[in-house]
């Protein structure tokens, strides 16, 4: 899952993928819409390069401003019928809280009932931040919401699954992200200077759509994200996931890395002078 989704907001102007050792690839798009590469090997090698580039137009706003439905502007408020329908499962926390401790977390953000929808959405986001400490973690997996509130750090990662768990125990559709942050300054936290992808949240909201939240950043809206995949769980939007046959010693080592760069019409003949930042990801 290496290909930039396109959105309003993004526009994927060039991509290259390229794998050493030769590989047959083949493309398809699964149950959410993600472009997913499959690529098969015909014979033995001591190496693999997986090589993505891409070049995409961001135009989001710095301040987004979103149109939500008269019916949503205050929670609690119920979808449609049809869009309960189609958020199906992504309205479900996907984690057991049997002691209620996410829910009683999650109360505490909700000042009044009614209260305004967007409102909540950022305070619940910015109390992500505010109350759990950022640290970048190597291994594989991802913790628990319960697990981040009692350790009171994560990745990003773990971040976006506290706040996607949230905003699922309020009944509102989430879906997890998994992309890049465009931050040429690497100020940001989780930027390509870590040499890794990041995660944040998408939540649906009447009118409005889906609305990104970032709460490693503590921000909200697209600006600054450049979206690779989302789905349900975190767990489904690995960047690269495969299987290889051998012995418990042939993996040696892994390297990653993600490099973001602001690129111009020289670089590129596709761009041309227009509003927005032009990203090259390599």
């Amino acid at each position: 899952m290496l290909r930039p989704r396109e959105t309003r907001e993004l526009r994927l102007l060039s991509h290259a993928l390229s794998i050493t050792p030769a590989a047959t690839v083949t493309w398809a798009h699964d149950v959410a819409g993600n472009t997913i590469a499959t690529a098969a090997f015909d014979g033995l090698t001591d190496h693999l390069v997986i090589e993505s580039r891409a070049t995409v137009e961001l135009t989001a706003p710095a301040w987004p401003v979103f149109a939500i439905a008269a019916t949503a502007v205050e929670y609690p408020f119920a979808y449609a019928a049809d869009e309960w329908t189609d958020l199906g499962a992504l309205t479900l926390p996907q984690y057991r809280d049997l002691d209620g401790r996410l829910a009683r977390w999650v109360e505490g953000f909700v000042m009044a009932r009614p209260t305004d929808t967007l409102s909540l959405l950022k305070d619940l986001s910015n109390g992500v931040f505010t109350q759990i400490s950022y640290q970048s973690r190597d291994p594989e997996g991802t913790q628990s919401p319960i697990e981040t509130l009692d350790r009171r750090w994560g990745s990003c990662r773990d971040l976006a699954v506290l706040l996607a768990e949230a905003a699922r125990t309020l009944g509102l559709g989430s879906r997890i992200v998994s992309g890049y942050l465009s931050d040429a300054e690497e100020s940001l936290l989780g930027s390509a200077g870590s040499g890794s992808t990041h995660a944040w949240v998408e939540i649906f909201v009447p009118g409005a759509g889906w609305i990104a939240f970032d709460p490693t950043n503590r921000s909200f809206g697209s600006r600054n994200l450049i979206p690779l995949a989302v789905a349900r769980n975190i767990a489904q939007v690995t960047p690269v996931a495969g299987n290889f046959i051998g012995t418990n010693v042939d993996l040696l080592s892994m390297e990653v890395v993600v490099r973001v760069e602001r690129a111009s019409a020289q670089d590129n003949p596709l761009l041309a002078p227009r509003g927005g930042a032009d990203i090259a990801l390599v």
